[in-house]
């Protein structure tokens, strides 16, 4: 059995069954979860059994795809309802996402608050709303009453009531009392599962994740709540040894809800709507859309599944995609290629449409850019633009820092929620060969305007024809091409290489799908006046603080305790133009192995308050400065290896909340 063959179950039944859990069974758990992973399992309909032994079954009832009860897992044996078996079995099975609708249970209070646009209906908590039954008749709820006096008569001027009061200025919204509890029950079931590390944040720390998600989501706190699921979901990945999982992408989901649930209690107005963020929003209407097709790309995931993603653009420069996503791998991506698209009653295949164009009417797009295929959707050929002709021909005119610096803030680890953009870059090159690299070779590239940038594969699967047409074309220096990738931080500039304008200058090529052949390839053209290949230049010492940030995450506080004295590093950083960071470095570590006695000898708990405040300003701070190191590497001058002040400031704001704690 794999977690893909068990429904998803809601966060808050997975938390009720293992609080429900005895201490003893609770100990037990995590053995039960990896037992039953390796026990059959049978659908039938909205039901999935699991055979427990030969003679007891466990049922997972999930009407509309989510087991959303506890009573919908229900188990045969003995002890039932209070066995091991049912919260093993929610362990094991993926975390369900929230629901994109309002909750119904939220306080009315909060539902306007999460969504600005929305108007509110009530005051909010840090304003009650008057009784209108509580005052009298005769004076509006809203209104000043008059005050008269004694011993007035009908003769009393009219100026004689004193002046209305000026307005009061609104203060800025902040967060409700319920709104910080909730936040800080999430800071610190993320802090526990820090301080233990993946090792030891078994089903009991994700537990109270999903329990502290379920109370984020109930208090209007939909981006904090997220940013658990995902933590749970990666923690459950590590451990289960799945091969698409990266300490990376932990890294970044741990640190997002750490600093999400922090900002909670300190942010007003506006960046308090944006740290509370969006309930997930179906597909919205966009009325009547010209579309003209890019390119098409093959999706292949670790997981198993293909398929093909065709990019189009939108008159106004708007990038929207048109996908076909299954289980299938590579073999299936490369089928649905040829394929008709699922789009109201046009004919296009994937490929076709990536030349050719679309005339949209009923459109409806995901806060992604996804482009729905609903019933009222309707959508019939049209003539396509080449890359050289308007509209298109507009996305290669911005200067490639520019399309950089929109491309990293799509692409940045903690990006504020809704801040569209694209990670694609449009650019017009000349090539100039291959170069090694440690990980191996890649085509490097003069771009007209800017820096020397390196070409690498989207995908090395020997299925596709990436690496093929890839090195290919490292064999025509010389040669010049238009081409679209997708930007790779990197402190040095560099894409995957998607598509490009055909050699011999007619139509273009998916990389991904269409082989290029050395007929395609012209003779060898005119030499572009670049550098030599070589090294991407002086490498920032940032990794040594990175390494460090991700270390904590697989083995926990305890680990990164005992790596001793760091002051070599710490100064190797100050040596690179890095002070911020060898600060941070030498706090981090001091953190970790700081652990006080009593008067009696005996070890006192770890400050898993201030060691997560430290790692978390280390993480967000190493992430800025990689950020601002890619953006100085696409500007016109060489970029500047020293640290940037938004890094800086963000560090030291988050540093100096340890001594608030």
């Amino acid at each position: 059995m794999t977690a893909a063959q068990l429904p998803p179950v809601a966060p808050e039944v997975t938390a009720t069954l293992v609080e429900d859990l005895s201490p003893r069974l609770r100990k037990r758990l995590d053995a039960a979860v990896t037992k039953l992973a390796a026990r059959p399992t049978h659908r039938d309909g909205d039901t999935v059994t699991v055979a427990v032994d030969d003679d007891t079954e466990l049922r997972l009832h999930a009407p509309g795809g989510v087991v959303a009860t506890v009573d919908a897992i229900t188990c045969g044996c003995l002890l039932a309802p209070a066995c091991l078996h049912r919260a093993a079995a929610a362990c094991a099975a993926p975390a369900a996402d929230p629901p994109s609708e309002p909750v119904p249970d939220a306080a009315p209070e909060l539902a306007s608050a999460a969504d600005p646009t929305l108007e509110p209906t009530r005051a909010t908590p840090q304003q009650p709303a008057p009784d209108p039954a509580a005052q009298p008749a005769t004076t509006p709820p809203d209104s000043t009453p008059l005050t008269t006096t004694p011993h007035a008569t009908d003769s009393t001027p009219a100026t004689s009531a004193p002046a209305p009061a000026p307005a009061p200025t609104s203060a800025p919204e902040e967060a409700s009392p319920a709104q910080r509890e909730a936040a800080a029950g999430l800071w610190s079931a993320g802090a526990a599962v820090l301080e233990a590390g993946v090792d030891g944040a078994g089903a009991v720390a994700q537990a109270a994740l999903l329990r502290a998600a379920h109370t984020a989501r109930l208090r209007q706190l939909p981006r904090a709540a997220s940013a658990a699921l995902s933590v749970v979901t990666l923690l459950r990945a590590a451990r289960a040894g799945d091969p698409s999982y990266r300490t990376a992408d932990l890294v970044t989901a741990l640190a997002e809800l750490l600093g999400t649930a922090h900002r909670v209690g300190t942010a007003t107005g506006a960046e308090l709507a944006a740290v509370r963020g969006r309930a997930r929003r179906p597909y919205s209407p966009d009325g009547s859309l010209r579309l003209y097709g890019l390119f098409t790309e093959p999706v292949v995931t670790e997981s198993g599944h293909g398929g093909a993603r065709t990019w189009v653009a939108t008159s106004d420069g708007r990038f929207c995609t048109v996908g076909d996503v299954a289980p299938g791998g590579v073999g299936r991506a490369l089928g649905v290629a040829d394929r008709t698209v699922r789009l109201g009653d046009t004919a296009l295949t994937h490929r076709e449409l990536g030349r050719a164009g679309l005339a949209v009417a009923g459109a409806t797009v995901s806060p992604d850019g996804r482009l729905g295929a609903g019933r009222g959707v309707k959508a019939v050929t049209a003539r396509g633009a080449a890359w050289t002709e308007p509209p298109l021909a507009a996305l290669w005119e911005t200067p490639p820092a520019e399309q950089a610096a929109r491309a990293l803030r799509s692409v940045s680890r903690y990006a504020e929620p809704d801040g569209g953009g694209s990670d694609l870059l449009f650019l017009d090159v000349g090539l100039l060969g291959a170069v090694r690299e440690s990980g191996g070779a890649c085509l490097l590239a003069r771009c007209d305007g800017g820096p020397l940038v390196r070409l690498t594969v989207a995908d090395d699967d020997p299925g596709l024809a990436h690496r093929d047409n890839l090195m290919l074309l490292a064999t025509a220096p010389g040669m010049r091409l238009r081409i679209i990738g997708r930007l790779v931080p990197a402190q040095h500039p560099r894409l995957t290489l998607l598509a490009c304008s055909h050699p011999t200058g007619e139509g273009t090529v998916d990389l991904g799908f269409d082989r290029l052949r050395r007929a395609d390839l012209p003779g060898p053209g005119a030499p572009v006046h670049a550098a030599p290949p070589g090294s991407p230049g002086a490498e920032s010492p940032l990794h040594l603080l990175e390494r460090r940030v991700e270390q904590t995450v697989p083995a926990g506080r305890a680990a990164l305790g005992l790596l001793g004295d760091v002051t070599a590093e710490a100064r190797r950083l100050r040596h690179g133009g890095l002070p911020t960071a060898a600060g941070l470095l030498t706090a981090l570590c001091a953190s970790a192995a700081q652990r006080e006695r009593d008067l009696f000898g005996r070890l006192l708990p770890a400050d898993t308050d201030g060691f997560a405040t430290h790692w978390l300003a280390a993480a967000r701070y190493s992430a800025a400065v990689a950020e601002s190191l890619c953006a100085a590497a696409w500007g016109p001058g060489p970029g500047n290896l020293t640290e940037s002040p938004t890094g800086a400031a963000t560090a030291s704001r988050l540093a100096g909340t340890v001594s608030r704690r």
